[in-house]
């Protein structure tokens, strides 16, 4: 019985927040209101909010999904391997299976997606936010190989690698290049971005 009210609820959780994105990539995220949304979702304004307690959850929660992902990337590295090498590893295979978070996706929708995030300052100052949640937390992950401002340092310039590398990924898409053909660049500035860090570990 739990099982299925938790499915319920992701499958709700879900539905509110598909017909928001899709909302939003139509008229702007600025255009259209929490009550449109619910009306459109075929749920109560109460109920949006016990899922998703602002606007702009509406639409980060699917980058929210991936908080903490580089903490847990080296904590759950394989024994003798170096921290960045276990994250350059990670982001590599994302931009393998086209994971959004890299920006090399070119479906319509997360192309969208990613304009209306960094165009939108309510939305790019929540990813900040976001941003700064998870290089703390690397940080501490950070700490069990090296000194706490060191991993402070070097938590910081992962991250700031990371964004420029999706957002460079998702601007080259939006002049035109399929995420096939840009697939081999991506992987050759992702290895050159991450042989700039400093090794640790």
């Amino acid at each position: 019985m739990t099982g299925l009210r938790e499915r319920k609820r992701r499958q709700v959780r879900e539905t509110i927040s598909a017909t928001a994105v899709s909302l939003f990539l139509e008229r702007g995220f600025d255009e259209v209101s929490v009550a449109e949304v619910a009306a459109a979702a075929e749920v109560s304004k109460p109920t949006l909010f016990k899922y998703f307690p602002t606007k702009e959850d509406l639409v980060l929660h699917r980058i929210s999904d991936h908080q903490g992902e580089a903490a847990r990337v080296v904590r759950e590295r394989r024994p003798g391997q170096a921290p960045l090498e276990a994250l350059h590893r990670h982001f590599l295979a994302g931009l393998e299976r086209r994971d959004p978070v890299t920006g090399l996706n070119d479906h319509p929708e997360v192309l969208g997606y990613h304009r209306m995030v960094f165009t939108t300052p309510a939305l790019a100052a929540r990813v900040f936010r976001y941003m700064a949640l998870d290089e703390e937390a690397l940080a501490v992950a950070l700490t069990e190989v090296t000194d706490d401002l060191t991993a402070r340092l070097v938590a910081g310039q992962v991250l700031t690698v990371q964004r420029v590398l999706a957002r460079r990924n998702w601007q080259v898409l939006v002049e035109g290049e399929t995420a096939e053909r840009a697939h081999p660049a991506a992987v050759a500035a992702a290895d050159h971005a991450f042989a700039l860090l400093p090794a640790i570990g």
